[in-house]
């Protein structure tokens, strides 16, 4: 005989229950990926619009993850998805480390806070192609139980990322594992789509490590370079 359960005045069965914990499970493994995208996002923005920005592009990202699970086995249909959504993704990496770069004081703090909240839905949606996968297929049609599996996992989204955000004011290198965290997960989907499959021959986990390591470290030499170039003409500017 199927048990049942009551969460927020909704009547559930046992094995709707099981799908939840299994949602509940796997979006907290993956929010990880998500607070470090929030904290850069915001890391340069006013105290005061900071906490704000992460609720709206939290909320945003949520919804679309909704909406992504619901609509997962079409999109995995859609030519060049990983390849498209890594090439993005590897873009996003490289804004965010610069972000505090020398065009940061012109832009004004609206601009910024949409910008933010922008850069964290667009960032959440294209590493959420692949891990609605997972959450579809742990919730066994239950879509009401992605919802509610989602949800919960919002506080370890925001509370993640404000803690980051703390912990890259006082030390400025932790922005660039941020960053390499998010070029080596866009790696990972460039080499995982299928057009790419079809025409290298990366046949084991050495090789495509190395591609992804090799990725990863020209964005963070990149984002290095034009930050030094910026700090060098903020020290040129200061002493005229």
């Amino acid at each position: 005989m199927d048990m049942a359960a009551t969460i927020f005045g909704i009547t559930i069965s046992s094995a709707a229950m099981i799908a939840l914990l299994k949602i509940i499970a796997i979006d907290i493994v993956l929010s990880g990926d998500n607070a470090v995208v929030i904290a850069m996002a915001t890391r340069n923005l006013p105290k005061e619009l900071r906490n704000k920005a992460i609720v709206w592009g939290t909320a945003g990202a949520v919804g679309l993850r909704i909406l992504f699970a619901v609509l997962i086995v079409w999109l995995l249909k859609i030519p060049f998805v990983d390849l498209v959504g890594g090439m993005l993704l590897l873009w996003i990496a490289f804004k965010v480390l610069i972000g505090g770069g020398e065009d940061a004081t012109a832009i004004s703090a609206h601009n910024s806070f949409l910008k933010a909240v922008g850069t964290i839905i667009l960032a959440d949606v294209v590493m959420s192609l692949d891990n609605v996968v997972a959450v579809a297929g742990a919730a066994n049609g239950h879509i009401v139980m992605v919802a509610i599996g989602v949800a919960i996992s919002i506080p370890v989204m925001i509370y993640g990322s404000v803690f980051i955000v703390k912990a890259m004011d006082r030390f400025g290198w932790i922005a660039y594992i941020g960053s390499g965290n998010l070029a080596w997960t866009a790696g990972e989907m460039i080499l995982r789509d299928e057009y790419i499959q079809s025409i290298t021959d990366i046949s084991n986990k050495l090789e495509a490590y190395t591609v992804t390591g090799g990725i990863t470290v020209f964005i963070l030499l990149a984002g290095y370079l034009v930050n030094k170039r910026g700090q060098a003409k903020e020290k040129v500017r200061h002493s005229t």
